[in-house]
């Protein structure tokens, strides 16, 4: 189920203007070039930034996330209709041969059931073409980024075209490592309402990415560095090959 930030109609609808730098995308653009990907798989592409920018590149894009309404908002966007979209997760996909399948921002580290997470990486690795790559980030638990997660350095009011004055702010609820639990409140002044939203990411080691990786039959090419955070992600670069099938040594 999708955290109400991205299911809620009224918070997807904002989610773009609270967010409006997503610089951190040019990274995977370039690497959608250097792999010469005609083929892409957005998975948990939420309210489509990331899938449209491709498909404004010529790219055929498939975006994929479980909210409903983010997805709503991806199909209202202008140049929607260059892309597909489909309202559900990486476990249950069609028949689909791409070159490239991406996970940007917080999506792998939001799928925090293990057994949820090993079939994403066996349907990302289904969808993919043999010798097409698998790209996705996760943060660094040692750098343990939940410390900066606090109302007062988060809090903010943004003006919204048709919302009006939103105050917003994070606030940290639990700390059980590997799982960190946070919660997003947004208030409108509109008409006074309060949302929230409470996530759950799963901070995992590198040797435990790569070891998933290669039990499910990719090879991990790269771990590279997010160019706008340094030293604070692991950018995973892992392909399928051109022979053989999935080795998952898990239990389904």
């Amino acid at each position: 189920m999708a955290d109400e930030c991205f299911g809620h109609p009224r918070l997807a609808a904002i989610y773009d203007p609270l967010d409006p730098d997503r610089g951190d995308l040019d990274a995977y653009v370039r690497i959608a070039d250097e792999f010469g990907a005609s083929r892409v798989l957005d998975i948990g592409c939420g309210t489509g930034v990331f899938a449209l920018l491709l498909a404004g590149r010529g790219i055929e894009v498939v975006g994929v996330d479980p909210a409903r309404a983010s997805i709503d908002v991806a199909r209202a966007k202008s140049g929607s209709e260059r892309a597909r979209w489909i309202c559900g997760d990486a476990t249950a996909l069609p028949s689909l041969r791409v070159d490239l399948a991406t996970m940007t921002a917080n999506v792998a580290q939001a799928i925090v059931d293990p057994r949820t997470w090993r079939k994403t990486l066996r349907g990302a690795y289904d969808a993919l073409r043999p010798g097409g790559h698998l790209v996705f980030e996760t943060r660094d638990p040692a750098r343990r980024a939940w410390e900066e997660w606090n109302s007062e350095s988060s809090y903010r009011v943004t003006e919204i075209p048709g919302f009006g004055a939103v105050e917003s702010w994070i606030q940290l609820i639990e700390v059980r490592r590997p799982l960190v639990t946070f919660r997003g409140t947004y208030v409108f002044a509109e008409d006074g309402q309060v949302l929230t939203s409470d996530s759950m990411l799963r901070f995992r080691e590198r040797r435990e990415v790569e070891r998933d990786l290669t039990a499910h039959g990719y090879v991990v090419e790269d771990v590279r560095d997010a160019p706008d955070r340094p030293g604070r992600e692991f950018v995973v670069v892992a392909r399928r090959p051109e022979a053989g099938g999935p080795l998952s040594s898990y239990p389904d």
